[in-house]
């Protein structure tokens, strides 16, 4: 079992703490975005493309997202310094300074080639955002716009009593059926 050090930006969570796997996520929520897991590739991807501060990778994702999601320094720092450790980032602190630096080493690039997979899923969701509705994908505003209503209304729907047998089929086919629909077009 690894033991950790301390962490002055948010406690480790080792291989759970960096996925941001559920709930509203960090400024702006956002939903899940990368899944158990996911933000440590897409982090080792973004350092693999430029060598970065945690700050600056923070910013990067949240203004890749549209500000849509934002993940917190409690995650990404635990996760920077988890990548430390594994050996897949170096780090640099510049002299006088605390801001650290991390940049790829060819152990972190040998993992990106063994996960190119998964690396590239994480670096897509960040291009479409959560839904592949983002900013930058190219999505009309009014089907953002829609998405976002329909979105808003299956949680204000199931945030009210609990559905019963009938309710829950009836709402899958509605889901079921706009699916269909959209497939056609």
């Amino acid at each position: 079992m690894r033991a950790f050090r301390h962490f002055p930006h948010g406690h480790p969570r080792g291989d759970h703490g960096d996925g941001l796997s559920g709930g509203r996520g960090g400024r702006g929520g956002g939903g899940r975005i990368f899944g158990h897991g996911g933000l440590r590739f897409a982090l080792l991807q973004l350092i693999a493309n430029k060598p970065s501060h945690g700050y600056e990778l923070i910013k990067f994702i949240e203004e890749r997202l549209g500000g849509r999601y934002s993940p917190s320094p409690g995650i990404v720092y635990p996760t920077l310094t988890l990548l430390e450790e594994l050996g897949h980032v170096s780090v640099d602190t510049a002299e006088g300074g605390s801001r650290k630096r991390y940049t790829i080493t060819e152990a972190g690039r040998e993992f990106l080639a063994a996960n190119r997979e998964i690396t590239d899923e994480m670096m897509a969701r960040m291009s479409g955002g959560v839904d592949g509705a983002g900013p930058r994908a190219g999505r009309p505003p009014q089907v953002v716009r829609a998405i976002e209503n329909l979105k808003l209304a299956m949680r204000l729907r199931l945030a009210r009593e609990p559905l019963t047998e009938q309710q829950a089929h009836e709402f899958a086919a509605v889901l079921d059926s706009a699916a269909q629909q959209l497939e056609r077009i």
